[in-house]
């Protein structure tokens, strides 16, 4: 029997202390290990040896329409006059019967930057906010 990936628009977010969200998109997974690159004088092969150095992970794009709720807006507003709120954010693929069949846990993360939508009084589209969130890591745990 054939093993087929996943689509990738079925998925949920949850927010720590938020709950979860109907987002239309999550965009910025990644995570790099720097590499650094050593040699000495004396060495016989004329290539540098690498070694890892820091770890660094991408900051996370979450998009969705304008609802009647403004908790995305609140959580970085809370951040402007405070400290940052850091939560766990976990983002869920989901097959056809909407189980989860991938998950990533995105640790201590807080917002970055909120952009609300674009007006255009021609246009025929949905109003879509945007929050950027950095965060300490993440795992993978499905």
């Amino acid at each position: 029997m054939a093993t087929y990936p996943r689509a990738k628009f079925r998925f949920k977010v949850e927010i720590e202390g938020v709950g979860e969200g109907g987002f239309t998109e999550v965009s910025g997974f990644d995570a790099t290990i720097e590499p650094i690159e050593y040699r000495e004088g004396n060495m016989k092969e004329e290539t540098p040896l690498k070694v890892a150095g820091l770890r660094k992970y991408g900051n996370i794009t979450l998009k969705k329409g304008v609802v009647d709720t403004k908790v995305m807006y609140d959580w970085l507003a809370s951040g402007l006059v405070g400290a940052v709120e850091r939560k766990t954010v976990t983002v869920s693929l989901l097959d056809e019967t909407q189980a989860e069949v991938a998950s990533w846990k995105v640790i201590n993360a807080w917002p970055t930057k909120y952009t609300a939508p674009d007006f255009n009084a021609t246009s025929n589209e949905i109003a879509i906010e945007s929050i950027e969130i950095a965060h300490e890591g993440m795992t993978r745990d499905k």
